[in-house]
């Protein structure tokens, strides 16, 4: 995939695609790509579609691409986490469902299924790597509860300090609506939060952000930086049709708006390469990445707002805002 892109001025970027904040300023991209290169604390989020086949079942060669190289940023004495979906896929393809079914029992149900295959294939790999793979389900109950929000900060710094990777998914066996996170795009970026995090990676079956859906407009073009969420760019996101995924652009936006509040940059870029997590910590241009910039436009905050059902995440950020 074309996941790298050439470096432009900000001017450029912001006259070809139309959706990129008038507060451009050309430092605050060169000061957060050093913040990148020199990251202690790592969040990687990998979604259904990343690391499985259309059918649901593990893709091993992109999980062991994964694993691979967060490993490698562990020996770089680095803190990792690695937030993954697919147990719900994967759990679907283990009893041969074509698709996700409605009710939640079932999705529980699969979802336990699911979360121990996945989490031997993940233990399995980290351990031929010399990397000791942990577990934490989390709800959003988790965040929004000032004594268990505590506790998760305590195991997550534990699990460093004890070299472990872990690896965190939203506890589906349990959830209900009034306790889900909805998508682990939201997930991800409460995590980042919440370990303090130098850098989100949201790895995704698409480069970046476009001006326009790329599966439908051949001529769409990728927006390299992007400084503030516009209300333009999110009418030009839709969502995906995968079958078992859940999440789309517009949770991604979401995503950013946590992490950029909290100072945390984030980047999206595809997951088909894995190593592009390399790549990025290099401080390469690859996929799109998101400054922050301190304060949004107050219309633009109300838009985000205006998204929530849609897969925004506002409710769980502003209960991490508080912290």
């Amino acid at each position: 995939m074309g996941d790298v892109v050439e470096e432009k001025k900000d001017e450029e970027i912001a006259g070809e695609t139309g959706c990129v904040s008038n507060k451009v300023k050309s430092k605050d991209a060169k000061g957060v790509i050093e913040k990148i290169k020199n990251a202690k604390t790592v969040v990687v989020k990998v979604g259904t579609s990343t690391i499985t086949h259309h059918n649901g079942t593990i893709n091993l060669l992109v999980v062991e691409k994964l694993v691979r190289a967060l490993s490698d940023l562990k020996n770089e004495n680095k803190n990792v986490v690695l937030v993954t979906s697919g147990a719900i896929g994967v759990g679907c393809s283990r009893m041969g469902l074509k698709k996700k079914p409605e009710s939640l029992p079932e999705k529980q149900a699969l979802a336990a299924i699911g979360q121990v295959n996945l989490m031997h294939v993940y233990s399995k790999l980290f351990s031929e790597y010399g990397q000791i793979a942990s577990q934490i389900l989390l709800t959003k109950d988790v965040i929004e509860n000032e004594e268990r929000k505590l506790n998760a900060i305590n195991t997550f710094n534990t699990l460093f300090r004890y070299g472990s990777i872990p690896i965190v998914n939203e506890n589906d066996t349990v959830a209900t609506e009034e306790i889900e996170f909805g998508d682990n795009d939201t997930l991800s970026a409460v995590v980042a939060v919440l370990v303090r995090a130098d850098l989100l990676i949201l790895l995704s079956d698409i480069d970046g952000l476009y001006d326009k859906n790329p599966k439908r407009h051949p001529d769409a073009k990728l927006i390299p930086v992007v400084y503030g969420i516009t209300r333009q760019i999110e009418q030009n996101c839709q969502n995906t049709d995968n079958s078992f995924g859940t999440g789309g652009m517009i949770t991604k936006l979401a995503a950013a708006r946590i992490c950029n509040s909290h100072g945390i940059p984030m980047v999206i870029a595809n997951g088909d390469n894995p190593y592009n997590i390399c790549r990025i910590i290099n401080g390469e241009p690859v996929g799109t990445i998101f400054v922050p910039n301190g304060e949004e436009d107050e219309d633009e905050r109300s838009a985000g707002e205006g998204q929530k059902g849609q897969g925004s995440c506002c409710p769980a950020g502003q209960a991490i805002i508080q912290r």
